[in-house]
């Protein structure tokens, strides 16, 4: 590949330039074929990965979540809300209706840190909390959330906070 770092060398051996966000995009293009044809969750590594490259280059707070069938099957991943660059408004009730709309039996949420740094903050675990909560009058479970900074992602499951 050619970045706008190795524009001369690229050029010099006959390729063209390509800027670093058309990498990117690629990147995340080819992830996310693979995502899409990873019918069930074996792999946490795939879903840090896809994650990583989806979230990571946002420029403010981004809440999505994976729904997922009863046997772990991915039915697709769904941004929900968008926020500012340190924090976002998320409302359980609307990850329970996407959660019923799509006839998920469990979800995995997922958000970014725009600072870089994937520590959950006090208001992360809780809100996490709130959504278990919500989704298990539903029979709805929640297997984790992984929040992403930079090149890097921390899961609460991982942690003990789910």
């Amino acid at each position: 590949m050619c970045t706008t770092q190795h524009t001369e060398a690229c050029q010099a051996s006959g390729g063209l330039p390509v800027s670093e966000s058309q990498v990117l995009s690629w990147a995340e293009a080819i992830l996310q074929a693979r995502f899409a044809r990873c019918s069930y969750l074996t792999s946490p590594a795939l879903v840090r990965d896809y994650l990583r490259m989806t979230l990571s280059t946002e420029e403010r707070e981004v809440f999505g979540i994976i729904l997922l069938d009863s046997q772990h099957g991915v039915l697709r991943f769904e941004r929900l809300f968008y926020g500012t660059i340190d924090s976002a408004s998320v409302y359980p009730r609307e990850i329970v209706k996407a959660a019923l709309n799509s006839n998920a039996a469990a979800v995995i949420l997922a958000h970014n840190h725009p600072s870089g740094n994937p520590e959950p903050s006090q208001a992360d675990i809780a809100l996490t909390q709130r959504v278990q909560t919500a989704l298990q009058t539903i029979d709805v479970r929640l297997l984790d959330h992984l929040v992403v900074g930079g090149t890097t992602s921390v899961s609460l499951a991982e942690r003990g906070l789910i």
